[in-house]
């Protein structure tokens, strides 16, 4: 394994997600502050998660025919780029031309942070440890891919708090200066500090074949984009304005408990292989499922608890943390079971389909999060959820149960 590659994509990784999660923190809670209502910031995030769809698809095409290493400090560059250019918002401009500037430079955001994400999780693929064993490899893969995205999502967490620090300390602009100078020094370790065209493709990769899967990835895709629906319809508008509007958290409270999900959540991503006591592809399969239907049966009791209004808050903050331990199993099971449906010469390729279908995915749970909540509040938002839960783990019944 090459432990320097292996340190500084995740450090680059790291990084990056520290301020992907402050960046939308900040937005949500700044902009909700100017009374912005709860469509229009589901709107702000919109060109985010659509031009992620489009990037994860291009991003593995290009990174097969240059390597990951140009994906990687490309996407880094940019989310510096979407930081400062979002600090010259001007807020007496006129509402739309705000609002469109705003989507534009989360749309920068979008395509950044979706070039960073593939280009760090195609990476294990192609640095994890190889051994004679097969079940010492599978071991091993789900191993390196639950400690990367396990990480990620408990920095995301830390993010999420500091959002909140950042922007009651330093306010709006400054924030986004604090954290673009930060980056920008990272990228220049990724850039000098990875050598080599890591998972460049040995042959040239036609655009066609960024359609042509076979049937696992396609049904674990579509797995994935209603798994990860079913999280945002809740998570990114739902959830904190609750918190904000009914519960009158501050900032700082709202983005604690935000951080604090997400830490938690990626706690036990990191630690999911401890949970699936078999290795293998058809093990996982059958993990998948049976997580799948558990998270269904959460969601459906915290819909029915604050749709009768009883123990609401209990149902919502206790409920939630439930919630996010089963989602980060399953979230960590999808993750490996991409790597292991792939081969080494194509990881970039199915990896940016599948985490197009992960962008689709956020993409319908951020719009769906938005008029949820403003036609049935936090409840609607839940049961919403509950629905794409069950379509994911219907999806997840047939994916392949042979080794």
């Amino acid at each position: 394994m090459n432990q320097k590659a292996y340190a500084i994509v995740t450090a680059a990784y790291w990084g990056f997600t520290l301020t992907d999660g402050a960046l939308r923190m900040l937005v949500l809670l700044y902009f909700h502050g100017q009374g912005m209502d709860p469509v229009t910031l589901a709107f702000l995030f919109l060109l985010y998660e659509f031009c992620g769809i489009l990037t994860n698809l291009l991003g593995g095409w290009w990174a097969s025919r240059t390597g990951l290493k140009r994906t990687l400090t490309g996407g880094l560059l940019l989310q510096v780029v979407a930081l400062s250019t979002l600090a010259f918002v001007n807020l007496d401009w006129i509402p739309w031309l705000v609002i469109a500037y705003i989507m534009l430079t989360q749309a920068l955001s979008g395509v950044a942070k979706d070039l960073t994400k593939m280009s760090a999780k195609s990476s294990v693929k192609v640095l994890a440890p190889k051994f004679t064993s097969s079940d010492q490899q599978e071991r091993g893969l789900m191993k390196w891919v639950a400690v990367l995205t396990g990480s990620k999502n408990a920095l995301k967490g830390v993010g999420f708090f500091l959002g909140g620090f950042l922007l009651t300390n330093f306010g709006f602009q400054g924030a986004l200066w604090v954290m673009s100078g930060a980056l920008f020094v990272i990228f220049l370790l990724a850039q000098f500090g990875v050598i080599g065209d890591l998972g460049k493709s040995k042959k040239k990769v036609k655009f066609t074949e960024l359609f042509s899967k076979s049937p696992e990835i396609n049904r674990l895709s579509a797995a994935r984009l209603f798994l990860f629906a079913a999280r945002d319809v809740w998570f990114v508008v739902g959830l904190p304005v609750f918190l904000k509007a009914q519960l009158e958290w501050s900032f700082n409270q709202v983005g604690a408990f935000m951080a604090a999900w997400v830490i938690g959540y990626g706690i036990v991503q990191a630690s999911a292989p401890k949970f699936v006591k078999k290795s293998g592809a058809a093990h996982a399969s059958k993990a998948a499922f049976v997580w799948g239907l558990i998270l269904t049966l959460i969601a459906v009791a915290i819909a029915l608890l604050v749709q009768l209004d009883q123990f609401v808050l209990h149902a919502v903050l206790g409920g939630l943390l439930i919630y996010g331990i089963v989602f980060a199993i399953n979230s960590a099971l999808h993750s490996y079971l991409i790597l292991a449906f792939t081969d080494d010469d194509e990881v970039s390729l199915d990896v940016g389909f599948y985490y197009m279908a992960n962008a689709c995915g956020r993409l319908l749970g951020t719009l769906a999060s938005g008029l949820s909540y403003h036609f049935g509040g936090l409840q609607a938002c839940l049961w919403v959820s509950a629905a794409m839960l069950a379509v994911t783990s219907y999806i997840t019944i047939r994916l392949p149960r042979n080794s």
